[in-house]
């Protein structure tokens, strides 16, 4: 834990005592081989590195760095005196607070941290100022691993490198995660999980730790597929089990999106497996906690953590509609091939059982045979195929003089990632389609409305508001318009 580093320089092998451990308070101290501020520069010092202190000479005080094994010199006012007694655990937890907030002194905090757990006694550590510890460590560290982050391939900067140094010495412990071709570097959340089973923590400490946790860019996925369903139900569980009604609603708001975007990775993993009714279950309640979550709650960061979250459990929202009675002058089913791919049979209802498909189409991904709408000339229908999770397309089976044809209208020209293509209506007479679209990029979702050819999959009419467009005020579907949250 924490306490590593300052344990290590306060109870050093030695054979005089300890008089006190003192924290590097700024960055680039120099330890100097005799107290002046002319002797030789030995090295640099960073804040946050614990020293033993040996002695006093003038201004200058008399130090050992264990880590480095080297001693020197260092002036009195770039150190902060620690004893680590239980005398001294308030003024540290007062410090620890303060310093805490503070942008870009986290390895200063971190060694706060170290310094409170050394002080206080075995009970306190189970109390609320454990809790407030454990609290403050994580929040440094995510801090900390955001800004390596941010820095990630400026591995000149000698700064941010001495930070990182100072904190694995601290015994916080980064890490790096690849998702989506985007390297993140992550805090491993020790003191997280510490707090969490801590009973004095409050609601709101827990909800923090909880969505530290679940970070879908810092969570290490497992290669195979039932492995990720499983630790996904680990991961809604711990939401669960963080979304107290003591919570503030900006907190409730950030529990419910966070939850919606896992039960939406929950919901396509069991529809893969063919398992429809717990699928079932599992849409709904990511489609539940969109709903319970009033936008006027959230701040700038968290409105667009919802709108991706929304879009992940639009583009799986099929999963939560039931089983419907196929109906009007085109239909289609489906069979599963012999190299496991799903395979889409479009069929004319009228036509012996035995006839050909009209059209066939087949997919790795998953076939929400639900969706399937035709125009009511029966010359095209449209079909919601979702490839992989959180990317949903839109299939349309047309009619032309050559026979019938399917083409792929996709979320955006964007490689697959975070987006959804979905059918709201058709204009009278069946050549045009209305569509909503919206994908995730470079940070912010796009949401397009637009009047599509059906020949050629074209927009003719483009509007980011569907009150801007007169035919989704004139011909939208009333499935569409029920339940989609591409009206939200």
């Amino acid at each position: 834990m924490a306490a590593t580093l300052y344990t290590a320089a306060a109870r050093a092998a030695t054979s005089a005592p300890v008089t006190a451990v003192g924290l590097v308070t700024r960055d680039k101290v120099a330890l100097r081989a005799a107290p002046s501020d002319r002797a030789a520069s030995q090295t640099l010092l960073w804040r946050g590195e614990a020293l033993e202190i040996r002695g006093a000479r003038g201004d200058f005080l008399q130090v050992w760095d264990h880590h480095r094994e080297r001693g020197g010199y260092v002036r009195a006012t770039q150190l902060m005196r620690v004893a680590g007694d239980a005398a001294e655990a308030p003024q540290l937890l007062a410090l620890l607070g303060f310093v805490s907030e503070q942008p870009g002194a986290e390895p200063l905090g971190l060694a706060l941290a170290a310094a409170t757990i050394q002080a206080l006694p075995a009970a306190a550590l189970q109390g609320p100022p454990g809790a407030a510890v454990m609290d403050a460590i994580g929040r440094q560290a995510e801090r900390l691993a955001e800004r390596a982050t941010v820095g990630t391939g400026r591995a000149d900067d000698p700064l941010l490198t001495a930070h990182l140094d100072v904190a694995r010495r601290h015994g916080v412990e980064l890490v790096t995660r690849e998702r989506d071709d985007r390297m993140s570097v992550c805090y491993e959340g020790d003191a997280w999980r510490r707090l969490l089973v801590l009973r004095a923590a409050s609601a709101e400490q827990k909800a923090r730790a909880a969505l530290a946790l679940t970070r879908a860019e810092c969570v290490e996925q497992p290669a195979r597929l039932a492995d990720r369903e499983a630790l996904d139900e680990d991961l809604a569980d711990l939401l669960a089990h963080a979304d107290a009604p003591a919570l503030a609603p900006h907190w409730r708001a950030r529990i419910a999106t966070r939850q919606a975007e896992v039960w939406s990775r929950i919901a396509y993993a069991r529809a893969q497996r063919d398992q429809a009714d717990t699928a079932r279950q599992a849409a709904q309640r990511a489609i539940d906690a969109i709903d319970r979550i009033e936008k006027a709650e959230l701040v700038d960061d968290d409105l667009a953590r919802f709108h991706a979250a929304a879009v992940r459990v639009n583009a799986v929202r099929w999963a939560a509609a039931p089983a419907v009675p196929a109906s009007g002058r085109l239909t289609v089913a489906t069979r599963r091939a012999e190299d496991g791919q799903t395979c889409v049979l479009l069929r004319d209802p009228k036509a012996r059982a035995d006839a050909p498909a009209l059209a066939e189409r087949c997919s790795w991904g998953q076939v929400w045979a639900a969706s399937a709408a035709p125009n009511r000339e029966g010359t095209a229908l449209a079909l919601a195929v979702q490839p992989v999770d959180g990317w949903r397309e839109l299939w349309v089976f047309r009619k032309d003089a050559g026979g019938w044809g399917v083409q792929v209208l996709p979320p955006s020209a964007l490689q697959p990632g975070i987006g959804y293509a979905e059918f709201a209506g058709w204009e009278p007479g069946g050549r045009r389609m209305l569509v909503a679209r919206e994908a995730l990029a470079e940070g912010k979702t796009i949401r397009r409305f637009e009047v599509v050819k059906v020949a050629t999959l074209t927009p003719e009419r483009t509007a980011f508001d569907a009150e801007a467009l007169g035919p989704f005020s004139r011909w939208p579907d009333a499935a569409w318009k029920r339940a989609s949250l591409a009206l939200r």
